[in-house]
């Protein structure tokens, strides 16, 4: 099983073409979903007294919800535009409520979570939690600039406490204070992490592992809707692929790795979180075979 940590929100996505208001979202929201095609799913989040019923409904659908707190008060809430080029949001809210004060407790059936993924959130918390796991085989966590901003030390010590770390380019460079991304990877493997993944949006993705660098493509489309989730989608299929080998050889990793950039091709095909949960299996592998023809020669 995989225990997927993080927020759950309600989303307001300003695109070019289109206004969605109060949209499921929520980086662990679309780890665990994404990884829900893989494994077994655990979800720990919190959400407020006005989540919709429709949206438990989905999350339902794809992820175990023991974890699922429902505090009184309102759901954490992020509002972001993007660009015309949907290359680069804007974040014009973030409102916590209900997951500003939120101490998540593990249940008892996911203590026995061998790979556990902290998505995007306090990295105090991210810390705390991993302790309470009894018998960790692979961990992974993300991180985001309102986090390296407010609390940067945290984000080194949470690092330093998992074995694998994703995160976006720029995200990599203001954390490290480093401009070339080699640098960057040395700097966090410095701080603890044995593998880190650094990704690139419409590039695809750098794997690093000792003196290993493994760079993977993104999946080509040429129809882009919204990158909302995209790197959370990443992150859940690679560490769910990983969770159902039940391994961490680094073939195996590179492979999750691949699978990840597949995921996150389905996820901004479509607003929200619809283009993972109208994706099947059968749509995933066949994804994976023409990504394989793509890139062999």
């Amino acid at each position: 099983m995989l225990t997927v940590f993080g927020s759950t929100a309600l989303d307001t996505i300003r695109t070019p073409d289109k206004i969605l208001k109060d949209v499921l979202g929520g980086a662990a929201t679309f780890a665990g979903v994404s990884a829900s095609f893989f494994v077994k799913t655990g979800l720990i989040a919190v959400v407020g007294t006005d989540f919709p019923k429709k949206y438990h409904n989905t999350l339902k659908k794809y992820l175990d919800l023991e974890g699922l707190a429902i505090h009184k008060g309102k759901t954490f809430r992020y509002d972001g535009s993007y660009d015309k080029t949907l290359s680069t949001r804007t974040t014009n809210k973030t409102e916590l409520n209900v997951l500003g004060s939120f101490e998540p407790i593990v249940p008892e059936k996911y203590r026995k979570s061998q790979f556990v993924y902290l998505a995007n959130n306090d990295p105090d918390q991210n810390t705390k939690i991993i302790r309470e796991f009894d018998n960790v085989k692979f961990s992974m966590c993300d991180t985001i600039e309102f986090w390296i901003n407010s609390k940067r030390n945290s984000v080194i010590k949470m690092i330093g406490s998992v074995d694998a770390v994703v995160i976006n380019d720029e995200e990599a460079k203001l954390l490290t204070k480093e401009h070339n991304l080699i640098k960057c990877a040395k700097k966090m493997m410095g701080w603890g992490a044995k593998y880190v993944i650094i990704k690139k949006g419409e590039h695809g993705s750098l794997l690093f592992f000792d003196d290993v660098i493994f760079p993977s493509v993104a999946f080509s489309l040429e129809d882009i809707v919204d990158p909302t989730g995209a790197g959370d989608s990443f992150a859940g299929a690679m560490i769910g692929y990983l969770a159902s080998k039940n391994s961490t050889s680094l073939s195996e990793i590179k492979k999750a790795v691949v699978y990840g950039n597949v995921m996150g091709s389905f996820a901004v095909e479509k607003y929200g979180l619809d283009g993972l949960t109208n994706t099947t299996k059968a749509k995933i592998q066949n994804r994976i075979k023409k990504y394989q023809s793509m890139i062999d020669f």
